[in-house]
C-alpha cells in the first residue's frame, strides 16, 4: 500500500511539472506578428477598398465593435452590412497608425490600442481627414490574427487635419 502512495505521489509530481514547463510566451515575436497584421489591414483597405476588412474580422458570434456614432457595440453581420453599403461610395481610404501598442495576453489572444489617421475620398472627390483612437482584442485563428472586439472613437481635428491642442 505504501508503494502505491509513493508511485501515485511521483506521478502527481511529474504531471505537475509537465504543466509548468509549457512553451514560454514570446511576447516580442507576437507583437511583431500583430503589428504586421494591423499594418497589412490598412494596406489592404487602401488597395482593395473597404471590403478588404472582411479578411481581418473574426466572423464568430463573439465578434463585436463599437464604431464612431453608435451608442452600442454592433455584431459582425452589422459591420459587414455597413461596409458593403459604404464601399461603393468610397474611392480611396488611406489609414496609418500614428501610435500602436500591442499587448499579447497568450499565444492566441492580444489587445491593442493606438491612434489612427486617415484620409477618405468619396466618389464625388470630397476628401475627409479623420483621426481616431482605437482599441480592441485580437484572436489568432488558423488563418491568422483577427479583430474580435473593440471600439473606435473620432478625435477632434483642425481644418488642416492636425489634432486640436
Amino acid at each position: 500500500m505504501r508503494l502505491f502512495f509513493y508511485i501515485g505521489g511521483l506521478f502527481l509530481l511529474i504531471s505537475c511539472d509537465a504543466i509548468g514547463t509549457s512553451d514560454p510566451l514570446d511576447k516580442e515575436q507576437l507583437r511583431q506578428e500583430i503589428r504586421q497584421m494591423l499594418h497589412n489591414y490598412h494596406r489592404d483597405i487602401a488597395g482593395e477598398g473597404l471590403t478588404a476588412e472582411f479578411k481581418y474580422l473574426d466572423p464568430s458570434e463573439n465578434f463585436f465593435w463599437a464604431p464612431p456614432g453608435y451608442g452600442t457595440a454592433i455584431s459582425y453581420d452589422s459591420v459587414r452590412r455597413i461596409l458593403e453599403q459604404n464601399a461603393p461610395t468610397v474611392k480611396l481610404a488611406l489609414f496609418s497608425w500614428d501610435t500602436l501598442k500591442v499587448f499579447p495576453l497568450s499565444k492566441k489572444i492580444a489587445s491593442f490600442t493606438g491612434i489612427v489617421t486617415g484620409k477618405i475620398v468619396d466618389t464625388q472627390d470630397v476628401e475627409s481627414v479623420v483621426r481616431m483612437i482605437e482599441s480592441g482584442t485580437l484572436i489568432k485563428r488558423n488563418d491568422g490574427w483577427k479583430l474580435l472586439s473593440g471600439q473606435t472613437a473620432l478625435l477632434e481635428t483642425t481644418s488642416d487635419g492636425e489634432n486640436d491642442p
